[in-house]
């Protein structure tokens, strides 16, 4: 892959959405460590410097060395990337006297320059930074500004060297992705080729070359994630491939029955494993998040172990992890960003395991998956179906784990994601849920007291999970879910609804 470019993290919240707009561009991008690059530049036609936390001026400041792409392949530096080409080219970076962050227009743009090709004068860009470039390098020429913000954009002369100190990254700069075109097509003219179909052909070859004829056993969920990284090793390796689904006794009412059902017909060797109480007797007791999440990985890697004994000469472990998970679990690819939570499907495999990791969708994000999937002829149901917690409902169940807790929440789930598919919104949310609150408040029924669960209810809109709104669900909906549930679910006599947005909330509450 000729066609790709380099994207180095100096730790900013929107280094991947750099990587989403770069790959909406039909481009491939990699993130990479400011601190730990390719030692290899050749197949990587531009680079990208990210934004970052930290300040220019400050004396732990990241400082790489750019001696071999700074005027030998076309640069941009985003926000903290365009005050280090400043900074260190003998320009001026001062703190800001102003906090310059959201919403902001250009007051100049320079209309001959092609990386501003498209962008007029009123544009609306994004700001988020608290120093300033006070004054450019005498080898570099201004290219826009903003009321508050003169020099927004510049270029180094003689060289296809750029710094911009907004973000075109992110959804507010209205011509951000123009941008980014201009630079990665026009300037450094890089063709737009990484579709679904190049992915699947090139990754299927890619796995006929890593796998040859040994056996892989993958870990089936029922989701969209495993079921096009199932489809995608079947298609490259064939009946090599043997596919477990794994009840671990936290999964949706009656899912593990219909998960394998819906696998009959795509012509994938499915085995059902139902591990149901080795899980629950694990997680008995253990009420924190963080601990609930290992011990289910630890579990689900000690049953992956005693079904590959049972496939002989099985060398090989396949997992649907992808971009987000890994972003999530260990900062993006080593770098200095910050981790959020563990994921029980990131971080290799314990010595005892002698199975190899295959990971064909590691670095696409969610919506290229489902994209992937519809190259692959997959069902449309199935790549619509709502992402689902690796952990399932241990991580929705606040406090300690035990089966009654599990059924209750497993029939108020059942009526939230019936309900939302006879009302016509299953489609129109990208991921919804219902969680079990460890609180009891109290109530009144058949004028009696009770005391008993709260749920809360979760839907929201997102296209990666990395950000996501919460769904304005229609108020008659969600009375008739309400009285559905404390009607039909013992246990339960409250009922409310999630508006948090992530960030600063996460999706799921543990």
């Amino acid at each position: 892959m000729q066609n790709k470019v380099l994207i180095l993290d100096f730790g900013s919240q929107y280094t991947q959405l750099i990587g989403r707009r770069v790959r909406e561009l039909n481009i491939f991008s990699e993130i990479k460590p400011y601190n730990n690059p390719p030692k290899d530049l050749s197949e990587y036609k531009a680079v990208i410097l990210s934004g970052s936390p930290f300040s220019v001026r400050a004396d732990d400041a990241p400082h790489p060395d750019l001696s071999e792409i700074r005027g030998k392949k076309p640069l941009l530096g985003v926000c903290y990337g365009a005050q280090y080409l400043a900074h260190f080219n003998e320009g001026s970076v001062e703190k800001s006297n102003t906090r310059e962050y959201g919403r902001a227009n250009l007051s100049h743009v320079n209309s001959q320059s092609s990386f501003l090709k498209n962008v007029t004068v009123g544009s609306q860009v994004w700001m988020s930074h608290a120093d300033t470039i006070k004054r450019l390098p005498e080898n570099a020429t201004l290219l826009a500004s903003t009321h508050d913000v003169e020099n927004a954009a510049f270029k180094f002369d003689g060289e296809d060297t750029y710094g911009i100190q907004f973000h075109p990254e992110v959804y507010h700069s209205t011509d951000g992705k123009q941008v980014l075109e201009n630079f990665l097509v026009g300037i450094a003219g890089i063709a737009q080729t990484w579709t679904p179909d190049a992915f699947v052909e090139t990754t299927v070859a890619d796995l006929k070359e890593k796998i040859g004829d040994e056996k892989v056993i993958l870990g089936l969920s029922g989701g969209v994630d495993s079921s096009v990284a199932a489809v995608l090793l079947h298609k490259a390796i064939g009946k090599n491939l043997h596919c477990i689904f794994v009840n671990n006794g936290l999964l949706r009412k009656n899912e593990f029955h219909d998960v394998l059902e819906q696998y009959e017909g795509m012509g994938l060797n499915v085995k059902g494993v139902d591990a149901s109480a080795r899980f629950l007797d694990d997680l008995e007791g253990e009420s924190d998040p963080e601990t609930k999440r290992k011990t289910i990985g630890r579990v689900f890697v000690e049953v992956f172990d005693d079904e590959s004994h049972l496939v002989e000469n099985a060398k090989w472990l396949a997992q649907g992890t992808i971009y987000p998970d890994v972003i999530e679990s260990v900062s993006a690819t080593g770098g200095p960003s910050a981790t959020i939570k563990s994921h029980h499907n990131v971080g290799g495999l314990p010595d005892y395991m002698k199975l190899k990791v295959v990971e064909p969708l590691r670095m696409l994000f969610k919506d290229e998956v489902r994209r992937v999937g519809a190259s692959l002829g997959i069902d449309k149901a199935l790549l619509g179906r709502h992402p689902f917690p690796g952990p399932g409902l241990a991580i929705r169940i606040l406090g300690d784990i035990t089966r009654e807790k599990v059924a209750i929440l497993q029939e108020v789930d059942y009526i939230f994601i019936n309900g939302l598919r006879e009302w016509g919104l299953y489609d129109k949310v990208w991921q919804a849920g219902a969680m079990l609150l460890p609180v009891n408040s109290v109530g009144v029924m058949g004028d009696e007291r009770t005391y008993e669960k709260c749920v809360a209810l979760r839907a929201v809109e997102s296209t990666d999970g990395m950000t996501a709104d919460w769904v304005n669900l229609p108020y008659e909906f969600l009375q008739k879910t309400s009285n559905d549930i404390i009607n039909k679910v013992p246990g339960v006599n409250r009922v409310v609804y999630d508006i948090s947005s992530k960030p600063p909330a996460t999706i799921e509450w543990e």
